[in-house]
């Protein structure tokens, strides 16, 4: 096992510089203040009497919503969503959350890839599960067996929920990958990867954890030689004044301490209602020079980040049913976001996971939204993919077409084209591309599999990781298994 981690001198004095505020998030946790009438008085109109009679019908049973999810929003969040039904969609419980239990708790096989708890080394970065909770919780999440702390099966066959990472368990690995590749020419022996170079801290929301504990898990990954940090989040939407001076300061002292080692939040905007004012007749307001304007503490959090030009900021988002399922707010979404500085990372697929049928929006509905909502958009503005995650890598849908090609059996509709943008391990299959005759209700690969037309992607033809865990702090061992 490795031992206790010891910052050196240089992590020290820059954790000697950091705050810890205190946060009144205003949170309101489940469904009990709103069975017992104990909700704020303002919120307690937030669920019907019928709503709530049905919700309290499935608490204890198989469909019980809160154990599928638990409940939770911030004061702020429901100010903004009180007059938004896409962003009730979003925080809201509702029976048809589990009327369909079918799905998987890890249908990209992501624990495949963990060479120690609590972190994922799949591509060329790797993922950090830092906390296992939310300033909110989204109803859609795909990481609700971290939230509601599910067992999982695991590719051993053990059944265990999945922990957090370890600060000094997962230096220990960065260290010892990274010394590998070196000594090897840059490239890994056996799973054919250079440098573990980036880390995204993930969760859950790091943003929930104080200041020194952020700037802790920072500070030990530059110090093991990581070059470029992530900080995945959703806090801009759930409580943007976490961005306050405090936080600022740390992050100002750790590129200080740390000039050579990239900085990029993450952040995760689903609908423009997030971060857009509207007006009593439910347009956008707008501000004298025609740009739309923004709530008034998120424009403040956001403008104090990209001011700092060595700070990249990016939004994704998943595309889900009710919520932004609609090519105008994307655009609106797209838009307003490059306008402050704020890339557009990727949109997603829904994934098939348990219970998710009441988000998902088919594959191909997804694309043809999307696509929609990029007419019109610049072309710095329009660079996001829709992408769907493979057990083989993050896959892009690339293409829908309505004509079938000729002489080729299965297109008579038209057909749709992945492309793996990013593969697993030594990533011998990217850019390679699949095509699939069209199925419109398709949520998952799945659904294509009676239709494949040409695979050189392998996309219905692959083989499962086969990884062995040594001790802590040595190497994984990944071999592919037949």
């Amino acid at each position: 096992m490795a031992g206790k981690y010891e910052p050196s001198v240089k992590e020290q004095a820059f954790l000697d510089t950091i705050e810890n505020p205190k946060y009144d998030r205003g949170i309101i946790n489940g469904l009990k203040p709103f069975f017992r009438d104990k909700a704020p008085e303002d919120i307690k109109a937030f669920y019907s009497p019928e709503e709530l009679d049905e919700l309290k019908k499935l608490h204890g049973t198989d469909r019980d919503v809160e154990a599928r999810m638990p409940v939770k929003m911030t004061r702020h969040f429901f100010e903004m969503a009180r007059a938004s039904k896409p962003l009730q969609r979003i925080i809201k419980a509702n029976p048809d959350e589990t009327l369909n239990l079918a799905g998987s708790e890890d249908p990209g096989y992501q624990m495949d890839f963990a060479p120690v708890e609590g972190m994922l080394h799949k591509y060329e970065m790797g993922l950090l599960y830092a906390v296992s909770t939310c300033s909110a919780h989204c109803r859609f999440c795909y990481r609700e067996e971290l939230i509601s702390q599910k067992d999982i099966e695991r590719q051993d066959g053990t059944v265990a929920k999945k922990g957090l990472a370890k600060i000094n368990e997962v230096t220990d690995y960065v260290r010892a990958h990274n010394m590998i590749v070196e000594q090897n020419g840059g490239i890994h022996p056996e799973t054919g990867r250079e440098k573990l170079r980036e880390v995204l801290l993930s969760g859950g929301d790091p943003m929930v954890l104080p200041n020194r504990k952020i700037g802790a898990w920072m500070a030990a990954l530059a110090e093991a030689g990581v070059e470029s940090i992530r900080l995945g989040t959703k806090e801009m939407a759930f409580y943007p004044k976490r961005f306050d001076d405090a936080f600022l300061a740390m992050i100002d002292n750790f590129h200080e301490t740390y000039p050579d080692v990239g900085f990029r939040l993450m952040i995760h905007f689903n609908h423009p209602d997030e971060f857009l004012q509207k007006g009593p007749d439910g347009e956008y307001l707008m501000n004298p020079n025609g740009s739309l304007k923004w709530h008034e503490d998120t424009k403040k959090a956001m403008d104090a980040i990209v001011s700092r030009g060595w700070i990249n900021v990016e939004n994704q988002a998943p595309i889900i049913k009710g919520i932004n399922d609609d090519p105008d707010a994307l655009r609106i979404m797209q838009r307003a976001l490059y306008r402050v500085g704020v890339g557009n990372h990727y949109f997603f697929c829904g994934r098939d996971i348990v219970a998710y049928r009441a988000f998902n929006v088919p594959i191909e509905t997804a694309w043809n939204i999307l696509n929609e909502s990029q007419k019109g958009l610049s072309g710095v503005e329009n660079h996001a993919r829709l992408s769907i995650t493979h057990y083989k890598g993050k896959t892009e849908v690339a293409a829908v077409t309505n004509e079938p090609i000729p002489g080729v059996p299965g297109t008579e509709n038209g057909v749709l084209i992945f492309k793996i943008l990013r593969n697993a391990l030594d990533a011998p299959d990217r850019g390679k591309v699949c095509i699939v005759g069209r199925n419109p209700d398709a949520i998952w690969f799945d659904d294509y599999e009676d239709r494949v037309i040409f695979d050189e992607a392998g996309l219905y033809d692959y083989t499962r990781v086969d990884k062995k865990t040594i001790e802590v702090g040595d190497e994984l061992d990944i071999a592919v298994a037949g």
